[in-house]
């Protein structure tokens, strides 16, 4: 078992902000693994944390190491682990499930009744080392930069959100374009989608979204997005939309350009309740709601793995950012300023 202490950064108390500490290293159990962190990329999850905002203040106890989305090298396994040898390079499903509830039995174990997520719930991978079960390891292709490799828990939500209907031959619109926003115009695009119609109000996250594939970009703060939407449509709407930005306002918009019996597909998390029209935009027009959350396991990551390994989405021009991770304060100040991607940090 390794001893002594390494680097992580802790969030310390119930306020804003972080430091950068020295943590005792993670000892396994014999149904886990400690895996060296090679690379660990921030989430709006994490940004979340760090600025303490409302649902990080009802869900996170500190002190404790934050950070989920990671790639490593596995450098101890516990005696009971076959599925994964000393010196795999690995990535994490970050939800850790029960294995017993009605969900995990029936299949559907992303949406676990007694889910745990590492960095939310228990310590997480802002770390030169993190323990995990093996059972949550996804093994990866040596060749896969560890950069990429870490962005794989993040792309994992949006192929979930995008491909939890068919999309090829439709119009698509992602509403938010944060990194997952981002990297599911990519996935839309790749999977045969007429039109990728993406929104935000940052002209840079935009014009990542056009390096990805968004065949229109839209700032809504300069155009109405339903107008926007009736003219590509031929009044008709979008036969998909991606929620990903959490706002009301957009949210709204998002249900308002559906077309009749489409498609709205919630990944954000709104920090409080949301007013929608459900008799005019939900139930006259006959359109599926649906909430994502996580990623199908282990279904999703064999779709990422597939995209990434055939070169059909090309998730590099969307990571924009590199950092020790001593720096991982200028990380989250261009997360919280939009003027990045994704931030990586390199432990």
């Amino acid at each position: 078992m390794m001893q002594g202490t390494m680097k992580a950064i802790v969030k310390p108390e119930r306020a804003p902000g972080a430091k950068l500490d020295e943590v005792p290293i993670p000892q396994i159990s014999d149904q886990e693994v400690l895996i060296q962190v090679k690379a660990t990329s921030i989430c709006g999850t994490d940004v979340h944390i760090y600025a303490w905002d409302e649902w990080s203040q009802s869900r996170v106890n500190p002190p404790y190491v934050f950070g989920h989305e990671f790639a490593g090298v596995v450098v101890e396994k516990g005696k009971n682990v076959t599925n994964v040898d000393i010196g795999d390079h690995v990535s994490a499903e970050t939800h850790i499930v029960c294995g017993e509830c009605k969900q995990c039995l029936t299949g559907q174990a992303h949406i676990c009744a007694n889910t745990q997520i590492i960095g939310v719930d228990r310590d997480g991978c802002f770390a030169e080392y993190v323990a995990l079960p093996a059972v949550n390891l996804w093994k990866n292709d040596p060749e896969l930069p560890f950069d990429v490799a870490s962005v794989q828990e993040p792309f994992g939500n949006g192929v979930h959100t995008v491909l939890a209907g068919d999309v090829a031959g439709k119009t698509v619109a992602v509403i938010g374009c944060g990194p997952i926003g981002i990297m599911a115009v990519g996935v839309a695009k790749a999977c045969g989608a007429s039109q990728v119609i993406a929104f935000d109000l940052n002209d840079y996250r935009l014009d990542l979204a056009t390096k990805m594939g968004a065949t229109t970009v839209v700032n809504s703060i300069n155009e109405d997005p339903l107008e926007v939407v009736r003219a590509l449509t031929n009044g008709e709407g979008v036969d998909v939309v991606c929620e990903m930005s959490g706002h009301p306002i957009a949210m709204n918009q998002g249900f308002k350009m559906v077309t009749n019996g489409g498609r709205v597909s919630i990944l954000s998390l709104p920090v409080r309740p949301v007013e929608i029209d459900v008799t005019n935009d939900i139930v006259f027009k006959g359109i599926t709601v649906q909430g994502i959350t996580g990623r199908k396991m282990y279904e999703t990551w064999q779709q990422v793995s597939g995209l990434l390994s055939s070169g059909q989405v090309d998730v590099k021009p969307m990571i924009t950012h590199h950092f020790p991770l001593e720096d991982f304060e200028k990380g989250f100040n261009l997360m919280l300023e939009g003027k990045c991607g994704k931030v990586v940090l390199h432990p």
